[in-house]
Protein backbone atom coordinates (compact mmCIF):
# COMPACT_ATOMS: atom_id res chain seq x y z
CA UNK A 1 0.00 0.00 0.00
CA UNK A 2 1.06 3.30 -1.13
CA UNK A 3 0.73 6.34 0.97
CA UNK A 4 1.00 9.60 -0.94
CA UNK A 5 1.96 12.84 1.10
CA UNK A 6 0.60 16.74 -0.17
CA UNK A 7 2.12 19.77 1.10
CA UNK A 8 -0.48 21.92 2.85
CA UNK A 9 -3.38 19.46 1.06
CA UNK A 10 -5.85 20.80 4.57
CA UNK A 11 -7.61 23.40 4.49
CA UNK A 12 -6.12 26.09 7.04
CA UNK A 13 -8.06 26.12 10.45
CA UNK A 14 -6.75 29.02 11.10
CA UNK A 15 -7.85 30.69 8.49
CA UNK A 16 -11.36 28.94 8.55
CA UNK A 17 -12.47 29.24 12.01
CA UNK A 18 -11.15 33.11 12.15
CA UNK A 19 -13.39 33.81 8.99
CA UNK A 20 -16.45 31.47 11.38
CA UNK A 21 -15.23 33.51 14.50
CA UNK A 22 -15.92 36.90 12.02
CA UNK A 23 -19.14 36.19 10.77
CA UNK A 24 -20.58 34.88 14.48
CA UNK A 25 -20.31 38.15 14.83
CA UNK A 26 -22.01 39.22 12.12
CA UNK A 27 -24.75 36.80 12.34
CA UNK A 28 -25.64 38.10 15.86
CA UNK A 29 -25.74 41.49 14.79
CA UNK A 30 -28.00 41.04 12.09
CA UNK A 31 -30.24 38.98 14.36
CA UNK A 32 -30.62 41.69 16.73
CA UNK A 33 -31.02 44.08 14.39
CA UNK A 34 -34.11 42.28 12.83
CA UNK A 35 -35.65 41.38 16.05
CA UNK A 36 -35.61 45.05 16.89
CA UNK A 37 -36.98 45.98 13.98
CA UNK A 38 -39.83 43.76 14.75
CA UNK A 39 -40.91 44.50 17.99
CA UNK A 40 -40.59 48.14 16.87
CA UNK A 41 -43.46 47.48 13.78
CA UNK A 42 -45.18 45.44 16.50
CA UNK A 43 -45.61 48.29 19.20
CA UNK A 44 -46.57 50.12 16.47
CA UNK A 45 -49.21 47.94 15.35
CA UNK A 46 -47.79 47.56 11.52
CA UNK A 47 -47.52 43.97 11.64
CA UNK A 48 -51.22 43.59 13.03
CA UNK A 49 -51.98 46.01 10.08
CA UNK A 50 -49.78 46.27 7.46
CA UNK A 51 -51.78 49.12 5.54
CA UNK A 52 -50.26 51.29 8.24
CA UNK A 53 -47.41 51.21 6.16
CA UNK A 54 -48.89 53.36 2.95
CA UNK A 55 -50.20 56.03 5.83
CA UNK A 56 -45.91 56.51 6.54
CA UNK A 57 -45.22 59.00 4.58
CA UNK A 58 -41.67 60.10 5.89
CA UNK A 59 -38.81 58.51 6.57
CA UNK A 60 -39.37 55.53 8.70
CA UNK A 61 -36.46 54.25 10.85
CA UNK A 62 -37.17 50.77 11.12
CA UNK A 63 -37.06 50.33 7.74
CA UNK A 64 -33.52 51.59 7.85
CA UNK A 65 -32.84 49.26 11.00
CA UNK A 66 -34.64 46.07 9.19
CA UNK A 67 -32.38 46.66 6.18
CA UNK A 68 -29.21 46.65 7.72
CA UNK A 69 -30.33 43.74 10.01
CA UNK A 70 -31.26 41.62 6.87
CA UNK A 71 -28.36 42.34 5.30
CA UNK A 72 -25.38 41.46 7.79
CA UNK A 73 -27.68 38.37 8.77
CA UNK A 74 -27.59 37.10 5.44
CA UNK A 75 -23.61 37.81 5.11
CA UNK A 76 -22.83 36.72 8.55
CA UNK A 77 -25.05 33.14 7.46
CA UNK A 78 -23.01 32.63 4.23
CA UNK A 79 -19.51 33.33 5.68
CA UNK A 80 -20.29 30.83 8.55
CA UNK A 81 -21.84 27.93 6.59
CA UNK A 82 -19.12 28.60 3.88
CA UNK A 83 -16.38 28.65 6.46
CA UNK A 84 -17.50 25.62 8.21
CA UNK A 85 -18.65 23.80 4.89
CA UNK A 86 -16.26 25.03 2.89
CA UNK A 87 -18.27 26.13 0.37
CA UNK A 88 -16.93 28.18 -2.82
CA UNK A 89 -20.30 29.49 -3.57
CA UNK A 90 -20.84 30.84 -0.17
CA UNK A 91 -17.53 32.58 0.25
CA UNK A 92 -17.79 34.14 -3.10
CA UNK A 93 -21.30 35.53 -2.10
CA UNK A 94 -19.75 36.61 0.87
CA UNK A 95 -16.62 38.41 -0.19
CA UNK A 96 -18.30 39.63 -3.25
CA UNK A 97 -21.07 41.42 -1.61
CA UNK A 98 -18.47 43.25 1.47
CA UNK A 99 -16.76 44.25 -1.85
CA UNK A 100 -19.77 45.44 -3.42
CA UNK A 101 -21.01 47.68 -0.07
CA UNK A 102 -17.32 49.30 -0.14
CA UNK A 103 -17.69 49.85 -3.68
CA UNK A 104 -20.80 51.57 -3.09
CA UNK A 105 -19.62 53.33 0.13
CA UNK A 106 -16.31 54.70 -1.46
CA UNK A 107 -18.92 55.68 -4.63
CA UNK A 108 -21.52 57.90 -2.23
CA UNK A 109 -18.52 59.61 -0.41
CA UNK A 110 -17.11 60.26 -3.80
CA UNK A 111 -20.22 62.31 -4.97
CA UNK A 112 -21.17 63.14 -1.54
CA UNK A 113 -18.06 65.41 -1.92
CA UNK A 114 -18.57 66.10 -5.67
CA UNK A 115 -22.18 66.88 -5.61
CA UNK A 116 -22.21 68.78 -2.43
CA UNK A 117 -25.39 71.15 -4.05
CA UNK A 118 -27.35 68.25 -4.82
CA UNK A 119 -26.90 66.06 -1.59
CA UNK A 120 -27.77 69.75 0.87
CA UNK A 121 -30.85 69.97 -1.02
CA UNK A 122 -32.22 66.12 -0.97
CA UNK A 123 -31.07 65.92 2.75
CA UNK A 124 -33.04 69.41 2.98
CA UNK A 125 -36.17 67.53 1.42
CA UNK A 126 -36.10 64.52 3.02
CA UNK A 127 -35.89 66.57 6.69
CA UNK A 128 -38.98 68.35 5.36
CA UNK A 129 -41.04 65.55 4.10
CA UNK A 130 -40.16 63.69 7.56
CA UNK A 131 -41.46 67.30 9.19
CA UNK A 132 -44.52 66.79 7.55
CA UNK A 133 -44.64 63.26 8.97
CA UNK A 134 -43.43 63.67 12.57
CA UNK A 135 -46.86 62.71 14.11
CA UNK A 136 -47.62 60.06 11.28
CA UNK A 137 -44.98 57.49 13.29
CA UNK A 138 -43.44 57.91 16.56
CA UNK A 139 -39.62 56.21 15.82
CA UNK A 140 -39.81 59.45 13.57
CA UNK A 141 -40.76 61.69 16.39
CA UNK A 142 -38.31 60.16 18.33
CA UNK A 143 -35.52 60.69 15.66
CA UNK A 144 -36.37 64.10 14.98
CA UNK A 145 -36.59 65.06 18.74
CA UNK A 146 -33.16 63.67 19.10
CA UNK A 147 -31.88 65.32 16.10
CA UNK A 148 -33.20 68.73 17.29
CA UNK A 149 -31.65 68.32 20.83
CA UNK A 150 -28.13 66.71 20.53
CA UNK A 151 -27.67 69.39 17.58
CA UNK A 152 -29.46 72.44 19.27
CA UNK A 153 -31.59 72.98 15.80
CA UNK A 154 -34.84 73.84 15.15
CA UNK A 155 -36.19 72.77 11.43
CA UNK A 156 -34.39 71.87 7.95
CA UNK A 157 -33.62 76.00 7.96
CA UNK A 158 -34.96 77.56 10.53
CA UNK A 159 -37.99 76.83 13.15
CA UNK A 160 -40.43 78.47 10.38
CA UNK A 161 -39.95 75.32 8.27
CA UNK A 162 -42.78 73.65 11.39
CA UNK A 163 -45.31 75.67 9.24
CA UNK A 164 -45.67 72.48 6.76
CA UNK A 165 -47.01 70.14 9.76
CA UNK A 166 -50.52 70.12 9.94
CA UNK A 167 -50.30 70.00 13.67
CA UNK A 168 -47.39 73.33 14.45
CA UNK A 169 -49.30 75.04 11.23
CA UNK A 170 -50.26 78.86 11.66
CA UNK A 171 -53.29 78.26 9.74
CA UNK A 172 -56.38 79.58 11.54
CA UNK A 173 -58.54 76.95 10.49
CA UNK A 174 -58.13 74.36 12.38
CA UNK A 175 -57.89 74.61 16.24
CA UNK A 176 -55.07 72.42 17.29
CA UNK A 177 -53.14 73.35 20.93
CA UNK A 178 -49.79 73.02 19.01
CA UNK A 179 -50.91 75.43 16.68
CA UNK A 180 -48.30 78.08 15.87
CA UNK A 181 -45.56 76.34 17.78
CA UNK A 182 -42.82 73.75 17.66
CA UNK A 183 -41.58 70.36 19.35
CA UNK A 184 -40.47 70.69 22.39
CA UNK A 185 -36.97 69.36 21.11
CA UNK A 186 -36.74 72.69 19.15
CA UNK A 187 -36.82 74.74 23.23
CA UNK A 188 -33.75 75.93 24.72
CA UNK A 189 -33.26 73.87 28.03
CA UNK A 190 -34.21 75.63 31.07
CA UNK A 191 -31.56 74.47 34.03
CA UNK A 192 -34.07 75.20 35.94
CA UNK A 193 -36.61 72.73 35.38
CA UNK A 194 -36.17 69.01 36.76
CA UNK A 195 -38.63 67.91 34.49
CA UNK A 196 -38.93 67.99 30.77
CA UNK A 197 -41.39 70.79 29.76
CA UNK A 198 -43.41 68.92 26.43
CA UNK A 199 -45.23 71.84 26.12
CA UNK A 200 -42.20 74.81 26.21
CA UNK A 201 -43.16 75.22 22.44
CA UNK A 202 -46.85 76.18 22.09
CA UNK A 203 -47.70 79.38 20.66
CA UNK A 204 -44.23 80.22 20.74
CA UNK A 205 -44.12 81.13 16.75
CA UNK A 206 -46.85 83.77 17.83
CA UNK A 207 -44.43 86.15 19.87
CA UNK A 208 -42.77 88.72 18.22
CA UNK A 209 -39.85 87.56 20.29
CA UNK A 210 -39.06 83.73 20.37
CA UNK A 211 -35.34 83.59 19.48
CA UNK A 212 -34.38 83.27 23.40
CA UNK A 213 -36.94 80.41 24.06
CA UNK A 214 -36.39 77.76 21.27
CA UNK A 215 -33.39 76.95 18.78
CA UNK A 216 -32.76 79.15 15.70
CA UNK A 217 -30.65 77.67 14.08
CA UNK A 218 -31.89 74.64 11.31
CA UNK A 219 -30.79 71.43 11.36
CA UNK A 220 -28.91 71.70 7.99
CA UNK A 221 -26.92 74.55 8.76
CA UNK A 222 -26.11 72.63 12.39
CA UNK A 223 -24.97 69.37 10.73
CA UNK A 224 -22.75 71.98 8.33
CA UNK A 225 -21.11 73.07 11.03
CA UNK A 226 -20.20 69.41 12.83
CA UNK A 227 -18.85 68.30 9.98
CA UNK A 228 -15.75 70.37 9.78
CA UNK A 229 -14.79 70.51 13.41
CA UNK A 230 -15.52 66.14 13.20
CA UNK A 231 -14.00 65.50 10.14
CA UNK A 232 -11.28 63.33 11.71
CA UNK A 233 -13.78 61.04 13.59
CA UNK A 234 -15.73 60.87 10.51
CA UNK A 235 -12.39 59.75 8.82
CA UNK A 236 -11.87 57.28 11.66
CA UNK A 237 -14.72 55.04 11.80
CA UNK A 238 -14.87 55.02 7.71
CA UNK A 239 -11.01 53.74 8.17
CA UNK A 240 -12.10 51.15 10.76
CA UNK A 241 -15.42 50.03 8.49
CA UNK A 242 -13.10 49.71 5.45
CA UNK A 243 -10.34 47.70 6.98
CA UNK A 244 -13.09 45.46 9.06
CA UNK A 245 -14.33 44.87 5.47
CA UNK A 246 -11.47 44.89 3.64
CA UNK A 247 -10.31 42.04 6.44
CA UNK A 248 -13.63 40.11 5.53
CA UNK A 249 -12.43 39.73 2.23
CA UNK A 250 -9.20 39.06 2.75
CA UNK A 251 -9.77 35.93 5.25
CA UNK A 252 -12.85 34.52 2.75
CA UNK A 253 -10.24 35.03 -0.62
CA UNK A 254 -7.29 33.45 1.50
CA UNK A 255 -9.85 30.28 2.27
CA UNK A 256 -11.46 29.97 -1.42
CA UNK A 257 -7.95 29.85 -2.60
CA UNK A 258 -6.62 27.12 0.23
CA UNK A 259 -9.73 25.11 -0.60
CA UNK A 260 -9.15 25.37 -4.17
CA UNK A 261 -5.66 24.24 -3.91
CA UNK A 262 -6.72 20.93 -1.80
CA UNK A 263 -9.76 19.93 -4.46
CA UNK A 264 -6.52 20.09 -7.21
CA UNK A 265 -3.99 18.21 -5.34
CA UNK A 266 -6.47 15.44 -4.76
Amino acid sequence: MYYYHYENAEVSCCYKYLMFSYNVIFWLAGAAFIAVGLWAWSEKGVLMDLSQVTRLHGFDPVWLVLLVGGVTFTLGFAGCVGALRENICLLKFFSGVIGLIFFLELTAAVLAVVFQAQVRSWINELFLSNIRAYRDDIDLQNLIDSLQRSNQCCGAQDPMDWDLNMYFSCNETHQSRERCGVPFSCCVPDPADSVLNTQCGYDIRMKEDWAPHIFTKGCISALEDWLPGNLYTVAIVFIVISVLQMVGIYLARTLIYDIQKVRFNY
